[in-house]
């Protein structure tokens, strides 16, 4: 003890440190700030954790795309302590997400956003979404085929955008074609400038803090008035403020203790990702989807109805921030205390609850084609010689269980077809088999006319007994 002490007594005198660091481990905080102040400082732990695993893992992998599958295979399968480092990294994004979302609500839902800490709010919400974007980057530096195609599902989001969506949709995958620029591009994105920028950001954020003060716990007797609102918080941390340090700050080291363990255990047990297959534009068979924290949104995307996607896709996130950004400057004053805000409460609650019910439905991605889908039996053709089995075989063959079932079998993408015959005619199934449809390809140029009666003979026997 007697060698560290000299040697931290050397450190400052040397660079002043302690004094630099004193006042801000000593100021007055509110008293009673509980548990449900820790989220911040765990999200800040989860970013630390991400860059020190971020560092180790970028010496190892290559950005080009000759070698960057190969090297993600040998950082799984042969580097020393790779499968584990990538697992910590994932499930840290993953912890990342989720606790700068519960801090967010937190402060929200508290009124913690009003004078004067409006600006606090505003770098908060430039934070959630540059770490939803280092999230959806990360994904994309998998380069397995869920990946590339991700990254073309991503660029025609992109060029909905009025007058210059085409230009940004190219800027987005670097070209024309996902390729080595689109990798080197999302390379450069998470491993430089999204944190340059997050940690610009965060400095920002953490002196706003210390200026204007950790919030209080709210009360319904005391609304915020920007008149007297300075003058009342310091004189009631002169008469009841503790020390951040340690009155304050054990449960934000507890807990970022416990967050730590908690995305160690799940990196041991559940490892990283599995890596898709090799990026091949040719193949088609992809089902592109995004990590978990985005699969609400997935889900919005494929149940919107056609004519509405561009506006939901231009106009919803847009709305969404201006929404965030405009708050603190239209509401910062009056009650902050929830029970005085049932619009707020309700509003978290229905966003929640919708988040949940679309996050369900994007695990299931009914909408999806199940490329997987085995072919029809003979027992459930019902035949075995004959139009109507010559038809079920060629349903199989050409893909039509993708998208459609027959009774309970294939995909829900497109209408359940086993009772079709009772709904169609022969002369409206050619229409829609030849001309095809929104989502469904136009099969006139690509069977004959003796598949096509068939394909109709089989359809039509599909009729409720």
């Amino acid at each position: 003890m007697r060698i560290l002490r000299r040697i931290g007594q050397w450190l400052d005198d040397r660079t002043g440190i302690v004094a630099l660091v004193k006042p801000l481990a000593v100021h007055p905080v509110p008293p009673n700030t509980g548990w449900s102040y820790i989220f911040g400082s765990a999200t800040l732990i989860a970013f630390l954790l991400q860059v020190v695993t971020g560092m180790a893992l970028a010496t190892i992998y290559v950005p080009s795309t000759g070698g960057v599958y190969d090297s993600l295979q040998f950082i799984n399968n042969q580097a020393a302590f790779g499968r584990l480092l990538r697992g910590i990294h994932y499930f840290g994004a993953s912890a990342m997400i989720l606790l700068v979302g519960i801090h967010l609500i937190r402060v929200f839902l508290t009124g913690a956003f009003k004078f004067p800490r409006e600006m606090n709010w505003i770098s908060g919400v430039f934070l959630l979404f540059l770490t939803v974007a280092l999230g959806f980057t990360g994904q994309m530096l998998r380069w397995d085929q869920n990946a590339v195609w991700t990254a073309v599902v991503g660029a025609q989001q992109a060029g909905r955008v009025p007058f210059f969506g085409t230009a940004l949709g190219h800027f987005f995958i670097g070209g024309y074609h996902p390729g080595s620029f689109t990798l080197s591009r999302f390379f450069t994105l998470h491993v430089f400038v999204f944190p340059a920028l997050l940690l610009l950001i965060l400095g920002f954020h953490l002196t706003m803090v210390i200026r204007n003060g950790i919030s209080e716990p709210p009360r319904a007797d005391r609304p915020v008035d920007p008149a007297t609102y300075r003058e009342q918080y310091h004189a009631m941390l002169d008469r009841e403020g503790v020390p951040f340090w340690p009155d304050a700050a054990w449960r934000d080291a507890v807990f970022a203790f416990v967050v730590i363990v908690g995305i160690f255990v799940a990196a041991t047990f559940f490892g990283p990702p599995p890596l898709d297959k090799p990026p091949n534009p040719a193949i088609i068979k992809a089902l592109p989807r995004p990590d978990w924290y985005l699969l609400w949104y997935y889900a919005v995307l494929a149940l919107l109805p056609h004519k509405a996607e561009s506006y939901v896709i231009v106009f919803g996130p847009l709305l969404a921030v201006l929404f965030l950004l405009v708050l603190p400057l239209w509401a910062n004053r009056g009650h902050r205390h929830p029970g005085r805000r049932p619009w707020a409460v309700g509003s978290v609650l229905l966003i929640l609850a919708s988040i949940a019910v679309l996050w369900y439905a994007g695990i299931h991605a009914n909408w999806s084609p199940r490329f997987d889908a085995k072919p029809l039996t003979d027992q459930i053709i019902g035949s075995t010689s004959g139009p109507v089995y010559q038809g079920g075989q060629l349903f199989s063959k050409r893909g039509c269980l993708f998208c459609h079932r027959i009774s309970g079998h294939g995909g829900k993408r497109g209408p359940d077809l086993t009772t079709v015959g009772n709904r169609l005619t022969e002369n409206q199934m050619i229409i829609r088999i030849m001309n095809g449809g929104y989502n469904m390809p136009a099969y006139g140029g690509i069977l004959g006319s003796g598949q096509v009666k068939s394909l109709v003979a089989f359809l039509r026997s599909r009729k409720s007994h």
